[in-house]
């Protein structure tokens, strides 16, 4: 379930970025930001690892830095305040920067059960993105 990502957020990310001046993580790794090449969409029902399993086998060639939000959202904060007008969202100024978005499905549910990655799918429809799904890695095969 998303128990693995919610510890991950909770246990580390959160601390360690509170410590920080609670930037997000990526800002506290890049303080002057990076080019956003990948736009990565998940539900948050997914494991950690599953979680990476996925985005990892199914990176763009060429594509430098991602935003995924877990990482690139300061997760101390309240983000309310951003959200009143989506399309000026920090979801969404990074999805337009993007060249890519990678889908990430997961076991539990679908991704589109969260109203958010509607909208994201909305926007890199409609912004002609290159829409990617992420799949796990086949086990045993090299």
């Amino acid at each position: 379930g998303c128990e693995g990502k919610s510890t991950v957020t909770e246990q580390l990310i959160k601390p360690v970025t509170a410590q920080a001046g609670a930037a997000s993580w990526a800002l506290m790794l890049h303080p002057e930001g990076v080019p956003c090449d990948l736009f990565v969409t998940h539900s948050w029902s997914e494991g950690v690892f599953e979680f990476v399993d996925k985005v990892l086998h199914c990176w763009p060639r060429g594509a430098g830095c991602a935003y995924c939000c877990m990482l690139s959202n300061p997760q101390n904060l309240d983000l309310g305040s951003l959200l009143g007008d989506p399309k000026a969202s920090p979801f969404a100024a990074a999805l337009k920067s993007a060249r890519y978005v990678l889908v990430v499905p997961n076991r539990s549910r679908s991704i589109y059960a969260r109203i958010w990655c509607i909208y994201e799918a909305y926007l890199g429809y409609t912004w002609n993105k290159l829409i990617l799904t992420a799949s796990a890695p086949v086990r045993g095969l090299r």
